[in-house]
């Protein structure tokens, strides 16, 4: 397979991307039981935020005056009960699309809001096809975007692809110039597919399968050509 031309790092998000959406639908359980209203502006103010923005974010949309450490006592366990009945999973294609970017010449990283362990206990058994430290936390200083691509790999913003879900990661990129392709949740109340169109983003995908050599080589030649950035 001939490497890419321009491109020299993937980072894939993980919850969302590689592993199924399960932030969405806890989220809009969280607001909707208490009364609160569930839309696009309150998926901006949360989605792909530091836990410190995010949590009285979710209290005002829940309409409750609590402090954000029990906001965020309060999602954990619930997001801990929706599990109990809807597992995270690893996404169809996910090893396939790893040995199809690294065989482009591409290296590739792992990031998310949570820690390492959460890659480690999802991912583990893929984890060899990652570069660098596999899995970069990007909870203190989301989105991340800038600081994984020249801060941890030392490259130019153009020479990063990113592929992620949420709609505030997709124009933060395009602001940047950096490569952008999402994938948003299918989940039936979210906003995020509507809010990337929004946003200019080219390229959006419903499986990691149709992240294939043909649509690479064209975000490549965008990138190499240096009209990644929104119109």
């Amino acid at each position: 397979m001939r490497p890419l031309q321009h491109l020299r790092l993937a980072a894939l998000n993980i919850d969302g991307v590689l592993l199924n959406d399960t932030f969405s639908p806890v989220i809009h359980g969280f607001i909707t039981r208490r009364g609160g209203t569930y839309d696009g502006e309150v998926e901006r103010s949360i989605f792909s935020q530091p836990r410190a923005v995010a949590a009285p974010a979710l209290a005002r949309a829940a309409g409750v005056d609590w402090p954000p450490e029990r906001v965020l006592e309060a999602y954990f366990e619930e997001r801990a009960a929706y599990l109990a009945e809807h597992p995270l999973h690893v996404m169809d294609g996910v090893e396939e699309l790893l040995l199809r970017l690294r065989g482009l010449g591409l290296q590739t990283v792992c990031y998310g809001g949570l820690d390492k362990e959460h890659f480690d206990r999802y991912l583990g058994h893929v984890a060899h096809l990652f570069d660098g430290p596999g899995y970069i936390s990007t909870d203190t200083f989301r989105p991340g975007i800038h600081e994984i691509t020249v801060d941890w790999f030392g490259l130019d913003h153009s020479q990063a692809l990113f592929v992620d879900d949420v709609a505030r990661v997709a124009a933060a990129a395009l602001d940047l110039g950096v490569p952008f392709i999402g994938h948003p949740s299918t989940f039936e109340h979210g906003f995020q597919g509507h809010q990337m169109r929004q946003a200019g983003v080219r390229n959006l995908v419903g499986s990691l399968g149709e992240i294939d050599e043909e649509l690479l080589r064209a975000v490549d030649a965008r990138a190499g050509a240096g009209t990644s950035r929104a119109a």
